[in-house]
């Protein structure tokens, strides 16, 4: 692995909202390369990503209409304008009062503008209502003109990914030295606790904290609840939060750490063993010009060799950054090339149903020098309590 540095120094009084400036200037070239007039942001990450503004999901509409030709303006409820740290270089600001139709001052924004991109994540209440009041607009995904853009992360959002990560495997450490009770705990109480310290380590909020034992341990997404965890059973631990570093909006961490309630019988010993394998060489894979697809190969063939293929139910990963899954995700079909700036865990994983399950996940980002890990605790078996 190469070291932090490799993707240069933070410059910690740049303003943050230069970035964002000439995030504005891509995503407009973008817009004229698809031939998009006008970009709506919503609900989601492509607004507090090149706005710095992270809007409350409500039932009042929050809007940044990115004309490709004019200034930008956001459309905000005036109950939530004092929220808005406004930077008049990016946009405009404005406030809707409650008497106001907000879609309609939207549609008078747009103007006759017609070949439209909005987000993703827009309630369909509020497309629906658009393309009422823009009835010869034509409509796409903002993310076939963000999401390239923001798949590539600059040094201040890498730095914020690492300090994600550290705090991250600050929990981890814990949990793989013992610190964190299982044995005669609920997964549930253990979830509970694992989301309480990933807040005391620096993360604004828990965004998951999965905990799967016994035969829930091949549930990949298990949703931990009122089973006792006992002796003698494997742990699996998948947690994240978001975590905000200076002026960025908050980036995530994501991270799986598996361990053993007692000595670990040989049958899971060999699982974990080429699970082990299959991580270390899919992180070592993803270097800068190969294939999304082909970092699932190396672990999967690996996986495969060993005769757990049918136990391996899930790509190999996916993108992260102000999202927990986000472009580009590792998995076949994916012919997209790693390029430096690219963020992704790498998380095999076995599960055989009904008995036990195990995965390993890191947060990586590529570089010209080499994948960097965002996680370093341990990878080993662990014997806890």
């Amino acid at each position: 692995m190469s070291s932090a540095s490799s993707v240069g120094p933070v410059d910690s009084n740049r303003d943050p909202n230069l970035a964002r400036g000439e995030r504005m200037a891509r995503v407009r070239d973008s817009m004229r390369a698809a031939g998009v007039e006008a970009l709506l942001l919503s609900l989601g990450a492509d607004l507090p990503w090149l706005s710095g503004y992270e809007a409350m999901p409500l039932e009042r509409i929050t809007m940044l209409v990115v004309p490709v030709d004019d200034e930008a303006t956001l459309v905000v409820p005036e109950i939530e304008a004092p929220r808005v740290s406004h930077d008049g270089r990016l946009f405009s600001l404005r406030p809707w009062r409650e008497s106001e139709d907000p879609i309609e001052l939207i549609a008078s924004i747009v103007g006759s503008r017609a070949s439209l991109a909005v987000s993703d994540r827009c309630w369909a209440s509020h497309l629906l209502a658009l393309q009422r009041s823009l009835e010869k607009a034509s409509w796409r995904a903002s993310s076939t003109v963000t999401s390239p853009l923001r798949s590539v992360k600059d040094a201040a959002e890498i730095a914020a990914l690492q300090a994600a990560g550290a705090a991250a495997d600050r929990v981890a450490d814990a949990l793989l030295g013992g610190e964190i009770p299982l044995v005669g705990r609920t997964e549930a109480s253990v979830s509970t606790e694992i989301a309480e310290r990933l807040v005391a380590e620096g993360h604004r909020r828990a965004n998951f904290a999965i905990v799967g034992s016994g035969p829930n341990s091949a549930s990949p997404h298990h949703d931990p609840g009122g089973r006792v965890i006992g002796p003698g059973e494997a742990v699996v631990c998948d947690f994240g939060g978001s975590y905000y570093l200076g002026d960025t909006v908050g980036y995530c961490s994501d991270t799986t750490r598996t361990v053993f309630t007692g000595e670990p019988p040989g049958e899971f010993v060999e699982l974990y063993e080429t699970l082990e394998e299959a991580q270390c060489q899919a992180v070592a894979a993803a270097k800068v010009g190969a294939s999304c697809e082909s970092v699932d190969a190396v672990g999967r063939e690996i996986i495969d060799r060993a005769g757990y293929g049918d136990a391996f139910i899930h790509r190999i990963g996916h993108g992260i950054g102000i999202e927990e899954h986000e472009d580009p995700y590792m998995v076949s079909g994916n012919r997209t090339p790693i390029v430096a700036g690219h963020a992704f865990s790498v998380e095999p994983g076995i599960y055989l149903s009904g008995r036990f399950g195990a995965r390993i996940e890191d947060i990586v980002v590529a570089s010209d020098a080499g994948p960097i890990a965002c996680n370093t605790a341990d990878h080993a078996i662990h014997v806890v309590a």
